[in-house]
């Protein structure tokens, strides 16, 4: 019996020793994967940082367009109106009223000119002309 005892305490011994490097092996496995999945974590944290960052900016920018979209809404209308318009008679009111005097701003607000052609106007005919 004496080597059936020895039998079984070398077995027990190589089942303890392969449980043992399997612990071990497992336990290095066990901490990879938690690496792995801290990297996972950081990335995700770091990915739904800048989710939030592009959503802020879109807002923003959602923003301006309404804005600009309101300043602008009626350019058209404008646009419409100049081009029904007879092509030379504000013309010919600007260099009347800078005949008089009129200031470029003055010209620009009131008969819808745009600021070159104010400025053109008044060099041209305003007052203090140097021709």
């Amino acid at each position: 019996m004496p080597r059936v005892a020895l039998l079984l305490a070398a077995s027990a011994a190589i089942i303890g020793c392969a449980a043992l490097i399997a612990a071990i092996v497992a336990n290095a496995s066990m901490r990879r994967w938690r690496a792995r999945c801290a990297a996972l974590e950081s990335n995700v944290a770091a990915l739904g940082r800048e989710l939030e960052m592009v959503a802020s900016i879109n807002v923003r920018n959602g923003r301006r367009v309404q804005r600009i979209e309101q300043e602008y809404s009626t350019v058209a209308d404008r646009i419409e109106v100049i081009e029904s318009r007879d092509p030379a008679a504000p013309f010919d009111r600007a260099i009347d009223w800078a005949r008089r005097g009129a200031d470029q701003t003055r010209l620009t607000q009131e008969l819808g000119l745009s600021r070159s052609e104010a400025e053109l106007v008044t060099r041209l005919h305003g007052r203090g002309k140097h021709a």
